[in-house]
């Protein structure tokens, strides 16, 4: 840079900015700057630049999830929150690392300049664990209780249980089932949505804890509902996933949907949409989702205060 600096005529700082495309320089020298760069072979030293600034322009997304074959990586989540965020993030001239739990106690990971988080885990026990990185952190999820004070982006999951509920009620369900893992913060706000909404009118739904997201293990939900002769005219089911395998187990049971029994799902995915019969579900707006989690980052890596936000959800009614 000091031979530069004097090929120019100008000092190291001015060939720093040049090279950086700083305001600060007129686009005249500049310009002389870059072209005698280009000409000598000379490149900026990016990982030296970052060692000076402490920085190293890089995100890492952790996605708190066991991937399968049923729920995949290319799934809507997480693959529609990381268009977002890697949007955001690469316009900003961030890099993102992505990785999961299994990657997470990497070098990278732990020299990066902040972090998301998609998913909570069971109790938060993923936010806990990763917030020990003493990272800058922005989570995906509900809104934390008690003493948690990270950041979180989400969707309104209570308001999407009691969108279901109200759903439920005005067709003349009473007797619904929610299937889900109250576990996970995310669904445990849907439930309490749906709890609280069904109660105003007299209503106690059952609750099937089925741990996985998967369409096998709504088979395996509705299956055990028939076994035990449990009487149900509704579901709302926490996933797509699950709802599609609760309807699949309905038909080999010889049940029609929706005329014998309504079922909801969560998240409005394309597989959902085009499901036979088509799935009515909660929407969430991951794409938005993405934007704001890494808008929010970004401004902690840059000491800006920043808040949690929760987006609205809406019920797609379709044929089920």
């Amino acid at each position: 840079m000091a031979d530069l600096a004097e090929l120019a005529g100008v000092s190291k700082i001015t060939v720093s900015r040049a090279l950086s495309e700083s305001p600060l320089v007129n686009a005249q020298t500049r310009e002389r700057v870059q072209a005698l760069a280009r000409k000598h072979g000379y490149k900026l030293n990016v990982s030296a630049r970052n060692l000076r600034l402490r920085r190293s322009q890089t995100v890492a997304v952790i996605v708190e999830m066991k991937p399968s074959s049923e729920r995949t990586m290319w799934d809507p989540y997480p693959l529609s929150l990381l268009g977002g965020i890697s949007q955001e993030l690469t316009s900003a001239g961030y890099s993102v690392l992505l990785t999961t739990r299994q990657g997470a106690s990497h070098a990278a990971v732990q020299a990066a300049d902040g972090l998301i988080l998609l998913g909570q885990g069971v109790r938060q026990d993923a936010v806990r664990l990763y917030g020990k990185l003493g990272l800058p952190m922005v989570v995906w999820g509900a809104a934390g209780e008690g003493g948690d004070n990270h950041t979180v982006v989400g969707s309104d999951n209570r308001q999407g249980g009691v969108i279901a509920a109200e759903r439920f009620l005005s067709i003349g369900r009473r007797h619904p089932v929610f299937i889900g893992n109250p576990d996970h913060p995310e669904m445990a706000q849907r439930l309490f949505g749906f709890v609280d909404e069904l109660a105003r009118h007299g209503i106690k739904p059952l609750l099937l804890r089925r741990d996985d997201f998967t369409l096998e293990s709504g088979v395996d939900a509705v299956r055990s509902l028939a076994a035990r002769k449990v009487r149900f005219d509704a579901i709302f089911a926490c996933s797509d996933l699950l709802a599609m395998g609760a309807i699949r187990a309905l038909v080999e049971l010889g049940q029609s949907v929706p005329n014998d029994v309504s079922v909801i799902g969560y998240d409005d995915t394309p597989l959902g949409a085009s499901f036979l019969p088509p799935l009515s579900s909660v929407r969430q707006n991951w794409q938005e989702g993405g934007v704001l989690l890494a808008r929010k980052v970004l401004a902690m890596i840059h000491g800006q205060p920043v808040q949690s936000q929760m987006m609205a959800t809406t019920l797609v009614v379709r044929s089920t």
